[in-house]
């Protein structure tokens, strides 16, 4: 394997900030600062990081601080470090992501069901809090049924799912059946007509459970999507939250200008998800 010594731009340093109490702390971002270039491929498998001293003159920190982020990328795996050597990446990123396109249908949903795994944490029935009931249109105290599923490809988790489902629709099939085929799919079999959803992304940070269940560090970024499905008669079947790794998740769309009005704007053509 070819091995080459990666370099820093002096540029880098301006993704460091001053640590303050409110913000992680230097180790910590040169070590997120670092680790992404891994995961993007830009350091690749077998390539020579900037030594202690390097690392410690290009951010303005301590070789403490330092040596304290390239142990943290050891202990994530992603580099390995030996004396005498260096650190060497030992991260490979995987050729061929997944991806997907569908034209804004719901397809894609059902897609990656099928083309990753699944592990069920969590299933029960219970009364719907003010927010579920809220989101399912159906009365507080009503009966949902209520699941945590974490997904994986390649058999690395990258998605966060905490799902309910109203009562009447979730008796339909139970938590061997969830455990095995993709959401959508069960309902569709019930006999739900799954036709719309509303969803909005925004960001999060992984708390304990969440980080422990995706294999992150706590405080790491999150893409949060929010979702509620809808059956062709506009009732909620589906109240769903999902936490995504933004290094192994992507959501893209592209889009085309259209009239509206006297001006133009931009509107999504054709949306999909990059599983990396």
């Amino acid at each position: 394997m070819e091995r080459r010594a990666v370099s820093l731009d002096r540029f880098d340093a301006g993704a460091i900030r001053p640590a303050e109490p409110a913000r992680t702390p230097l180790y910590h971002q040169i070590y997120l600062v670092l680790r992404q270039r891994i995961v993007d491929g830009e350091f690749a498998e077998g390539d020579i990081l900037p030594g202690e001293f390097e690392l410690a003159e290009v951010y303005g920190v301590s070789r403490i601080t330092a040596k304290r982020a390239l142990d943290e990328l050891a202990k994530d795996g992603l580099v390995r470090r030996e004396r005498g050597r260096g650190t060497m990446v030992s991260h490979r990123r995987e050729d061929g992501p997944m991806q997907a396109q569908f034209e804004g249908q719901l397809e894609d949903l059902l897609a990656m069901g099928l083309e990753t795994s699944v592990d069920l944490l969590e299933f029960a029935y219970m009364p719907a809090s003010a927010e579920v009931a809220s989101a399912l249109d159906c009365a507080p105290g009503d009966e949902v049924q209520m699941s945590v599923r974490v997904r994986s490809v390649r058999g690395e988790p990258f998605s966060h799912l905490t799902t309910y489902v109203p009562g009447d629709i979730g008796r339909k099939f139970g938590e061997k059946d969830l455990a095995q085929r993709p959401l959508l799919a069960l309902l569709e079999k019930s006999g739900v007509h799954v036709d719309a959803a509303e969803q909005t992304i925004t960001a999060t940070l992984a708390d304990t459970g969440t980080a422990r269940r995706l294999d992150t560090t706590v405080g790491a970024p999150l893409i949060k999507v929010v979702r509620i499905v809808q059956d062709i008669d506009g009732r909620p079947v589906e109240y769903i939250t999902a936490l995504y790794r933004p290094d192994r998740y992507q959501y893209h769309m592209n889009l085309t200008r259209q009239a509206e009005g006297k001006a133009k704007v931009w509107s999504p053509s054709r949306t999909g998800y990059r599983l990396t």
